[in-house]
């Protein structure tokens, strides 16, 4: 490594950390309705969506009239999206004249831009209009981001609130969300992207001629607004096909880092927006402190996998250099891990290098990222709540270790919390393992998998946990463009998405109904160095025990195959 490489880490490190205790005050603000900045520009917007809708801004809801709410928006989301796709060749904007998508690849692209997992088994430039990427696309970035983040306030309002009964309405907090959490972000970061290079156009594509003669085609497009919130929204879908790659989302090294920081900047944010519901920032700085360590231990494994020569290549008596096989000579190795790690450990899902040619135990680490259900950092409102979960598991096994009854911020964990906890344990396996290995031993599915051995297997394992993790990247050699896969993955997609979020909102119904007790000097502290421990075992033991056994099948097979 050079020392533009460490200036590179420390960079985006400080890039994140710094302004994510003033983003999350300021989230904090938006969301409850209390005037910040931006108030005077976006509070007559705010309203008026509220007028056009028909919306209370003051009636709160139930738990379960905020899910039916939330479901009943993103199923029609959904369902508008779906038939947009198919009936692309009729819409305007199509100036390249492509025709609708297949109905499985509609479904399939559908239920991955509501579900914020971004999953694309298309060519952006090739497949899809204008219209589509602006009307369909882009649209689906911001509300379903802002889903999350709807959500995860629930579950804050949930754990902070005294005995009461409702924990906030879906309606304001996603337009809340959309018009003050993301939208402002958006704006800059296009427009900065905009004067780096990235195109924002309804040109048409150019068709040049290279100097070999070869007709070439060059794609443009509104591009730039669509990558600000892929970034910022955690979702990754990129507008070309080699998403991050392409010069056209990320022509620049300033560009690169503003897209990486992009990532999670919103998701650390939100940690410490998690501190002010519950008036306690010490809450934050432990939850930060278990991302982090999360953050850096997978990215130092995978930064030495990737810096080590690929012994399949050793020539004796000359030197080998690190691969740099599908990585970006822009950008190189180091750029290309510190992005595979965070776009993992986020559910975003963007790449600038190949995930398919990673280093076994690279690949790996991206794998478990995911796992873990992407709560190092995850994405936004997703994360957050997702790592919430592990903090009540981890404070019930502590309970269970000193004989006392749990409690999270003195409201007691009872038996119907322990079981919506278990159900959210369900959902990565269910997703990963259950429907995997229905694909791995039927035909169909086996049919996409380009590579033998450990690999194959890893191609397959990354895409079934890609999904159920609502990320979205992938091992670009698993052929997944087939009925049965598009089927299949949607629906892990759907259990990663609404297995999560229906046990938290009931459990932010639950534990709003019930009363805190006083701290005492018997009471478990959630803040120190030791919860921060019993929290990054606690999610490395549930994650092991989980998908050890499949992850020696695939990336540690193959990494023991390479002769090191």
């Amino acid at each position: 490594m050079h020392g533009y490489d460490y200036a590179l880490i420390v960079a985006f490190l400080a890039l994140v950390l710094l302004p994510a205790p003033y983003l999350g005050r300021f989230y904090y603000r938006a969301m409850e309705g209390q005037r910040t900045l931006l108030t005077p520009v976006l509070q007559p917007l705010e309203n008026a969506c509220y007028r056009l809708a028909g919306v209370n801004a003051k009636a709160e809801q139930s738990w379960r009239a905020y899910a039916v709410a939330l479901l009943a928006f993103n199923l029609a989301g959904f369902a508008l999206l779906w038939l947009l796709l198919m009936l692309q060749g009729y819409l305007p904007l199509n100036h390249e004249q492509l025709p609708g998508l297949d109905w499985a690849l509609a479904f399939n692209t559908a239920t991955s831009f509501v579900t914020n997992t971004n999953w694309q088994a298309y060519s952006g430039e090739a497949s899809l209009s204008y219209f589509s990427q602006m009307a369909g696309l882009t649209v689906q970035n911001f509300v379903s981001a802002a889903t999350g983040l709807a959500v995860l306030v629930a579950l804050c309002r949930g754990i902070a609130r005294r005995c009461a009964h409702a924990i906030g309405n879906f309606w304001v907090d996603l337009t809340r969300a959309t018009l003050y959490g993301l939208l402002p972000l958006c704006l800059v970061l296009a427009l900065i992207l905009v004067g780096q290079g990235v195109p924002q156009t309804f040109a048409h594509y150019v068709h040049a001629v290279t100097l070999q003669g070869v007709d070439q085609v060059i794609p443009l497009g509104p591009a730039a607004s669509q990558i600000a919130i892929k970034q910022l929204g955690t979702n990754g879908g990129g507008f070309f096909g080699v998403n991050s790659a392409h010069p056209f989302e990320n022509p620049t090294a300033l560009s690169n880092l503003l897209e990486l920081v992009s990532i999670i900047l919103i998701p650390a944010a939100l940690v410490f927006t998690f501190g002010h519901y519950v008036k306690d920032l010490r809450q934050s700085r432990a939850i930060i402190a278990c991302m982090l360590a999360l953050l850096l231990i997978g990215g130092a494994v995978s930064l030495v996998a990737e810096s080590q020569p690929n012994p399949a290549l050793n020539v004796p008596g000359v030197e080998q250099a690190a691969p740099l096989e599908g990585k970006e000579s822009r950008f190189g190795t180091t750029a290309s891990v510190l992005w595979s790690v965070t776009t993992t450990a986020a559910s975003n899902g963007s790449v600038n290098a190949m995930h398919d040619s990673l280093n076994p135990l690279s690949g790996m680490v991206a794998m478990v990222n995911m796992m873990l259900g992407e709560v190092v950092f995850g994405g936004v409102g997703a994360g957050l709540y997702g790592m919430l979960l592990n903090v009540l598991i981890a404070v019930f096994l502590a309970g269970l270790m000193i004989g006392r009854t749990p409690e999270y911020l003195g409201k007691k964990l009872g038996a119907r919390e322990v079981q919506l906890l278990v159900a959210s344990l369900l959902v990565m396996p269910i997703g990963v393992l259950v429907l995997g290995a229905i694909a791995a031993v039927v035909p169909q599915g086996v049919a996409a998998i380009s590579n033998p051995g450990p690999h194959g297997f890893s191609q397959l394992l990354y895409a079934y946990t890609s999904a159920a993790a609502n990320n979205g990247s992938a091992f670009g050699g698993f052929g997944a463009n087939t009925t049965f896969h598009n089927l299949m993955l949607s629906l892990a997609m759907w259990i990663g998405r609404l297995g999560y979020i229906l046990p938290v909102l009931a459990l932010a119904g639950s534990l709003a109904m019930k009363n805190a007790a006083p701290v005492n000097g018997n009471t478990f502290p959630t803040h120190g160095p030791l919860f921060v421990v019993l929290l990054t075992v606690t999610l490395l033991l549930v994650g092991g025990l989980t998908f050890l056994p499949t992850l020696a099948l695939g990336p540690i097979a193959e990494h023991l195959n390479l002769g090191f």
